[in-house]
């Protein structure tokens, strides 16, 4: 593992279990797995998931695998496979030789099918899938014995060998463990452990036709790797039980303990992945990197860096106890981590042409601030100062509301690293404002304090002859909800997807240093945010911003406002 943790939790309960089994004997060394299924990109929900397994096998020396749960054919594709290893390459963890696949272990996964057979503990079903969940009951009653649960030992063994050598169809036959059809706990109530799957196989392609379930797969995985803690999400706390039945059953070679802890919920977002890819398969968004997605690959895309993420899973901890997080928490790590090493550059959005009346044609004044104001060693950038500039639209008022320390007419206000400027007329074009004539004072040159007056107005602009133009994209929250699907919508979360999640500003202007700009290289617009070089959009001719995130929390003001109204 690469990266380096700024702040270790070392008091969750989990890591709490793990100094008891060290101290006690009961492992002397800890190994860790992160099993994803390759049927989907990983979203900030794994990034809790992948920061708990590889950080506490780094934590205390341990082992961590990086294991695919390659068991549905049906739905695999080597995008995903592809796609995950890079995602959890970029957060910072490696695995080494670590690199396995449930289909690793296809061979032994079936002996230990025939051995629970062997045993009495499993047979072959005839039921068809409706009649499965009819015969299995619900929450509130126990379900019933199926016709073929009684099967003998040989029948079961023979129909299960035909199953591998594709004698039946799909969905003729399953295996079902034997365990208790009147369990209040309706994971016990015989689960499939394999079915027929005619389809190539990512790896095995036409090797096998029948596949293993998730529940039957991932603790015998564990065990075959000497997995010591199998760390999981809540959901599954009410497939522990069927997780020990199973290795108690079989000859596992270990047992392994599984730990549950809350899932990640976040504010105005959604981390089931059959939402995320309804998103993408309805065109609500762009793809699985959609800079709106709370994907790995899409806040990458953002210009969310490995560290804010890594920050952010630190922050939020390890509970038992469900409980929501806010979005903001996310947004400050991002903002915390960009302040650190992001190169500052001014922007104009929104341009709005100023002629300095009395600064000489075809002069230009050289400026060189500093690119990052905390570090020194990151030099300074070099911008002109010229007769034409651009400063923000939204920078200058007609009719200057009270405390309005921007440009107005008849008023000054400093230009940043620059001079202090006077607007002295406005000039209109089809009754809108075009452009500004104004004056600058050349004793007011950035570092001098002009005498026997008051500037408290300071805004950016950039040069109208050297500026770089630029297509800028705000991105914002994918869902004006908190709890998307929650309130009026009926479950139905599309109808809470935020319309203004995206705004795209062509044209915008930009110091002629960005040029140098590379993909996925993230910048400070002074006043305005922090903004990433979007990586597919991009060319060396045509630069595409994605704006990462705002300064401050722009949403707490909004929030604010709501509640007022309420």
């Amino acid at each position: 593992m690469t990266y380096e943790n700024s702040k270790i939790n070392t008091t969750d309960f989990i890591r709490k279990t793990i100094r008891e089994d060290l101290s006690s004997g009961k492992h002397k060394q800890i190994i860790t797995r992160f099993p994803p299924e390759p049927n989907g990109h990983l979203h900030i929900g794994h990034a809790k998931s992948i920061h708990l397994n590889f950080g506490i096998a780094k934590e205390f020396k341990g082992i961590c695998f990086m294991r695919f749960d390659d068991t549905n054919p049906i739905k695999e594709d080597e995008q995903y496979v592809e796609g995950i290893l890079k995602d959890v390459s970029w957060l910072g963890y490696e695995w080494e030789e670590k690199l396995t696949y449930a289909s690793d272990y296809f061979e032994k996964l079936y002996v230990f099918a025939e051995e629970l057979i062997k045993k009495g503990k499993a047979y072959v079903e005839s039921l068809d899938a409706k009649k499965i969940r009819e015969y299995r009951g619900t929450l509130t009653e126990g379900g019933k014995d199926s016709p073929f649960r009684e099967r003998t030992v040989e029948e079961n063994l023979t129909l299960f060998r035909k199953m591998r050598n594709g004698e039946y169809k799909d969905g003729s036959l399953v295996l079902r463990a034997k365990i208790d059809m009147s369990s209040p706990n309706i994971n016990l109530r015989d689960p499939v452990l394999y079915r027929i799957r005619k389809v190539s196989h990512l790896r095995t392609k036409g090797k096998w036709c029948i596949y293993p379930l998730y529940d039957f797969t991932h603790g015998l995985s564990d065990a075959l790797e000497g997995v010591t803690h199998s760390l999981c999400t809540l959901e599954f706390e009410d497939h522990r039980p069927l997780y020990n039945w199973i290795l108690e059953e079989v000859s596992a070679p270990c047992l392994p303990r599984q730990i549950e802890f809350s899932r990640l919920n976040l504010h105005y977002s959604l981390l089931s992945k059959r939402k995320l890819i309804q998103l993408v398969e309805d065109g609500h968004v762009t793809g699985w990197d959609d800079p709106r997605m709370l994907t790995i690959s899409g806040l990458r895309r953002r210009g969310y860096p490995a560290s804010a993420i890594r920050l952010f899973c630190e922050r939020i901890g390890i509970s038992k106890s469900e409980n929501n997080i806010d979005m903001t928490v996310l947004e400050d790590c991002a903002r915390e981590e960009l302040d650190k090493n992001v190169p500052r550059v001014m922007a104009v959005l929104r341009p709005l042409k100023v002629i300095i009346t009395n600064f000489p044609e075809g002069q230009t004044e050289l400026f060189e601030p500093a690119s990052h104001p905390k570090i020194s060693e990151m030099g300074s950038r070099k911008i002109n100062f010229s007769r034409e500039i651009y400063i923000e639209a939204d920078d200058f008022r007609e009719n200057p509301p009270d405390n309005y320390f921007r440009l107005s007419p008849g008023n000054e206000v400093r230009l940043r690293f620059a001079y202090v400027i006077r607007c002295n007329e406005v000039i209109y074009k089809n009754g809108e404002v075009s452009a500004l004539h104004c004056t600058y004072d050349k004793e007011t040159r950035s570092g001098v304090k002009p005498i026997g007056r008051k500037v408290k107005g300071i805004i950016h602009w950039v040069s109208a002859h050297e500026s770089v133009s630029a297509e800028v994209r705000l991105y914002d929250r994918l869902f004006s909800n908190p709890f998307p699907g929650r309130a009026d919508t009926k479950g139905d979360f599309i109808k809470d997807l935020n319309p203004a999640s995206i705004e795209t500003i062509s044209d915008c202007k930009v110091e002629p240093g960005i040029k140098e700009a590379k993909s996925e290289d993230v910048l400070q617009f002074e006043r305005l945010g922090y903004f990433c070089v979007d990586s597919k959009l991009s060319r060396t001719d045509a630069l595409v911003f994605n704006r990462t995130v705002t300064l401050r929390d722009t949403w707490a003001k909004v929030e604010q406002g709501q509640k007022r109204q309420s």
